[in-house]
This record gives structure tokens, C-alpha cells and sequence, in this order.
């Protein structure tokens, strides 16, 4: 007689960073939620369920300084998604007031850039669309390379970039030699590009975010030539990696759930909803990490103060405590909190960029594609766990419709 071991935290945890889980990583998840908060063989503590969760996305002790939350050495300057109050507040309060009426009004030259991407296919009959390639991929990132006033001609350089980068966000044990030597020279390329857009901006200045945050009106707020180097580096990254995976996530579930297409194709207003159900049922970023300043006491355990806390967004999302049938696509759930901007202090400041940028293309892709089905799957996923979504996602469709709504 042989006997089951049910597989540990750690176990899993080690799952859902393995390539080989990177297409359905939501069974793993759905085990660790038996044991919502879990410590790890290497002192730091995973956390999955929903309420748990965001417990600690708004408690104060939960410092997003994951890497020295007691402050005992000098650490250089880092974005503001890895800094505590007050400083935190400072950097966010600058970035929000000069991104936020930036995007704003954005919505038909987001919609004329989705057109221009679809029309790219419109003598395909029957056709071939690689989402991220082909929309996915170039819209946010031009989009971001507008705001922060990247020359167009950059923006190819730029994005790699981007790409290359988001690999350094996984556990440094996921990484091979080979990576790691790449994530540094991918590094020193952004700085040495980033320092020479903006030595252009302090003698040429213009109306864009760069601009904005180098010149800003309060002298006591204006950053510092690091602190503007590093905000720059992650409204590079957050700035439109998120957001391919969000684009890429929700097309494949679209094409998955057929009923969910056809009522986008008609209804365009679903996809308000049906962007926050993308965000909880797949979401773009699948966890995030803090560290606690202080005992947290959680779900009946101790978190010492010290510790490292790993945040199983994803996991969260589908937590049946709080959402009915968390495994099914629901494209006009009610109630809908999802996790898939995070929340609290750090809530993501382009959340209204990435859903305008999700909504449009959504309803582009449901009323101009024509009887659109996937060519593989589950498609290639990209080896990130941390920023999941597909490598490529190929689509094949009769024909391409024409831009503009159907009449009512």
C-alpha cells in the first residue's frame, strides 16, 4: 500500500515559477489556498488567500521595501513601487499629477491606433493575427513612448528593453548566469539611454511626462537625477508590459468563452466588466512581495517582523470565499475586487491607461474579426512568472471588418 504526500508550500510555490506550469498555473494555486498563509523553507511566507491577501496590501506594517525593510544600510534610490512612506507619497503625488491629465481625453487616439494596427491585416482574406505582435505588443508601447516623448524612431530599442528587463522581476534562483549577465546589460543600456533623453529635455523641453517630471512647479518636490532615472525606468516597464499581458490574457479567454465574444461583437459597453474580469480571472501580474516592519498576526499565524512576504495575486483572485465560481469566465461579474492592480498605497497608477487600452482593443477585435479562432493552443508562454502572459497568441480569421461601430 503506497501512501499520498500532499505537496508543501514551497512545492508549490517552486510549480508556478516553472516553465513547464507557466500555461495553467491556477490548479497550483487552488492547493496552496488550503493553507492561505504558509512559510517556506527559506524563512519567508506565501500568502494566497483573497482576504489575506488584502489585509496586507493596506497594513501599514507591510513595508513594499521588500529588500532591507529595517533600513539598517544605505540603499540606493528605487521606484516608488518599492518605497514606504513618506517618501512614497512624495514620489507617487508627482508622477500622478503629471501623468494623470496626460492620459486623459485619450480615447479616440487610442482607438485610431487600434484601427492602424488591424488595418496592417486588412487584405488577409483569410488572414493571421499575432495579438501580441501585431497589438498587444506595439500599442502600449507606443503609447508610453508618446507620453514620455521617446522619439517613434526609439521605440523598437525601447520596448526590447522593456522585455528584456521584466525577467530580472522573477526570483534571482529562476535566472540562470547567462540571464543575469544579460539583465545587467540591459540595465546599463536603459541608463545610458534614459540619461541622454533627458540631458536633450533639460536643454529642449517639451510638453511631455518627461519633461513634466524634470520641470515640475514645486521646487520641493522636483526629483533628484536618480530618483526621475528610476521613475522613468518603471513607467517604462509598468507602463506597457502590463499591459500586453492584460491584452493578450483577455483575447485568449475571449476565445476560449465564444458566448463572451459574440456579446462583446454586439454589446460593446461589456467591456467595461469584462476588462475586470480579464484582471481577476488571468491577471497580468500574478504576485507581488513585501516585507513586515513589525509582528503580523494572520489567519491565526505570526508573521515575524523581518520577514519576506510573497502575495499570490492570482491566487487571491480565484479564492471561492470571495468570488462565486472563481474558475469560470464572467464577463459581467458583479462585485468584481479584483487584485489585478494590486491595492492600498501602491494601487497601480496606470490603471486607468491600461483598462482604456484593454476596452479598445477588446471591442476592436470582437467587431472586426471575422469567425476569429485560436491556431494553438494552450499558445507558447513567455518565461516570466511574475509578468505571465503568452509569447505569441496566433489567431486566424476570414476576413477583417470595417472600422467603425455597427449602427444602433
Amino acid at each position: 500500500m503506497t501512501t499520498s504526500t500532499a505537496p508543501s508550500a514551497g512545492d508549490l510555490f517552486a510549480q508556478v515559477l516553472r516553465q513547464d506550469h507557466r500555461a495553467d498555473p491556477y490548479p497550483s494555486y487552488a492547493r496552496m489556498r488550503h493553507r492561505p498563509v504558509a512559510r517556506l523553507d527559506d524563512g519567508s511566507w506565501l500568502v494566497s488567500g483573497y482576504r489575506e491577501i488584502r489585509q496586507l496590501l493596506h497594513d501599514p506594517r507591510s513595508s513594499a521595501d521588500r529588500l532591507d525593510p529595517q533600513n539598517k544600510i544605505p540603499k540606493p534610490a528605487r521606484s516608488l513601487l518599492m518605497q514606504d512612506p513618506p517618501l512614497h507619497d512624495q514620489l507617487r503625488r508627482v508622477v500622478t499629477e503629471e501623468f494623470i491629465p496626460r492620459i486623459m481625453g485619450m480615447r479616440d487616439h487610442l482607438g485610431e491606433l487600434v484601427a492602424r494596427l488591424l488595418d496592417a491585416h486588412i487584405s488577409d482574406r483569410p488572414g493571421r493575427l499575432d495579438v501580441v505582435a501585431d497589438l498587444a505588443y506595439p500599442l502600449p508601447v507606443t503609447v508610453i513612448c508618446e507620453l514620455l516623448g521617446v522619439p517613434p524612431e526609439d521605440e523598437a530599442l525601447f520596448g526590447s528593453l522593456a522585455r528584456r528587463l521584466t525577467r530580472g522581476l522573477d526570483p534571482v534562483d529562476t535566472q540562470t548566469e547567462e540571464e543575469l549577465r544579460a539583465l545587467d546589460e540591459a540595465r546599463g543600456e536603459l541608463v545610458a539611454y534614459l540619461e541622454g533623453l533627458i540631458a536633450e529635455r533639460r536643454t529642449d523641453p517639451g510638453d511631455d511626462l518627461l519633461s513634466g517630471l524634470m520641470f515640475h512647479p514645486d521646487p520641493d518636490e522636483v526629483m533628484n537625477p536618480v530618483q526621475l532615472r528610476v521613475t522613468l525606468g518603471l513607467l517604462l516597464i509598468a507602463g506597457h508590459e502590463t499591459t500586453v499581458n492584460l491584452i493578450a490574457n483577455g483575447t485568449l479567454a475571449l476565445l476560449r468563452n465564444p458566448d463572451a465574444l459574440a456579446r462583446l461583437r454586439t454589446d460593446p459597453d461589456l467591456a467595461t466588466p469584462l476588462v475586470e474580469e480579464v484582471l481577476r480571472y488571468d491577471p497580468p501580474v500574478q504576485m507581488s512581495a513585501r516585507s513586515a516592519l513589525a509582528d503580523i498576526d494572520l489567519a491565526g499565524t505570526t508573521i515575524p517582523r523581518g520577514s519576506r512576504i510573497r502575495l499570490m495575486l492570482a491566487a487571491g483572485n480565484r479564492d471561492a470565499t470571495r468570488f462565486d465560481d472563481p474558475d469560470r469566465f464572467v464577463p459581467d461579474r458583479a462585485d468584481n475586487a479584483h487584485l489585478g492592480f494590486g491595492g492600498g498605497l501602491h494601487y497601480c497608477i496606470g490603471a486607468t491607461l491600461a483598462r482604456a487600452e484593454a476596452q479598445i482593443a477588446f471591442t476592436a477585435l470582437a467587431r472586426r474579426l471575422q469567425a476569429p479562432r485560436l491556431v494553438t493552443d494552450p499558445p507558447p508562454y513567455r518565461e516570466n512568472a511574475i509578468l505571465r502572459g503568452p509569447e505569441q497568441l496566433l489567431v486566424a480569421f476570414d476576413g477583417l471588418g470595417p472600422d467603425h461601430a455597427p449602427a444602433t
